[in-house]
């Protein structure tokens, strides 16, 4: 398994470096951000680790953004010393998959990697539907009734799980846990939140509604009536 690791930090640097090859895997290292972009585009990695504060024009946020908008569909691990809500949030809108607080135990980052190697390789490949809903994993492309919808990297992932389970209720903590992972506090109404977002785009005035909320339950998608 091949892992890049984007920091400038030399100590740490050193720290994961060696960590990580200890465990098996080969590690390539970049210490700026163009230098981080370049390589992941022009390699294939499992997993990229991707700090925030670098040096130079491209900070951790500005490298995912332009990882994403070029295609690179390589799972993100951001690590940083911002631990804010909104910061993980930005991160995750941006297309980053996870996210882990500096400073961090070094199992719990291993398996936060082989997490997210596990997720990746069970990515559906083949158009997902719903009623008029459909969402191309290939390319990321969602439409509804043939109208492209465009979606945050979140609302992507949410309605990505949604759709999976299509006709299940799932329950607040499930999504929570499945989609933003480890990083936000059980009672948090970020996922009411992001289902509000989803709903505008998804369910659109005239259209049949697919995503239902169910009282004291949670929430499901489908195009079955009840």
């Amino acid at each position: 398994m091949k892992i890049l690791v984007i920091e400038d930090e030399k100590s740490l640097i050193e720290f994961l470096k060696k960590g990580l090859k200890c465990k098996g895997y080969e590690v390539d290292l970049a210490a700026t951000g163009s230098s981080g972009i370049k390589k992941a585009r022009e390699h294939i990695y499992d997993v990229i680790l991707l700090d925030i504060l670098l040096p130079g024009k491209e900070d951790g946020f500005e490298v995912c953004k332009i990882l994403r908008e070029s295609g690179v569909k390589t799972p993100i691990l951001m690590l940083t010393a911002l631990g804010t809500a909104k910061d993980k949030i930005k991160g995750l809108e941006i297309g980053a998959d996870d996210y882990l607080t500096k400073p961090f135990d070094f199992e719990e980052l291993i398996a936060r990697i082989k997490s997210l190697v596990r997720r990746s390789q069970k990515s559906p490949t083949a158009v997902l539907r719903v009623g008029g809903l459909t969402l191309d994993p290939a390319s990321n492309l969602v439409k509804r009734d043939g109208q492209t919808l465009e979606l945050s990297h979140t609302e992507h992932q949410l309605l990505l799980f949604l759709i999976q389970h299509k006709n299940e209720v799932i329950s607040r903590q499930k999504i929570l846990e499945e989609v933003w992972h480890y990083d936000f506090d059980p009672h948090s109404n970020i996922v009411d939140v992001y289902m509000r977002y989803l709903r505008r785009k998804v369910d659109r005035r005239g259209l049949p509604k697919l995503i239902r909320t169910v009282r004291g339950a949670g929430y499901k998608l489908s195009a079955k009536k009840g």
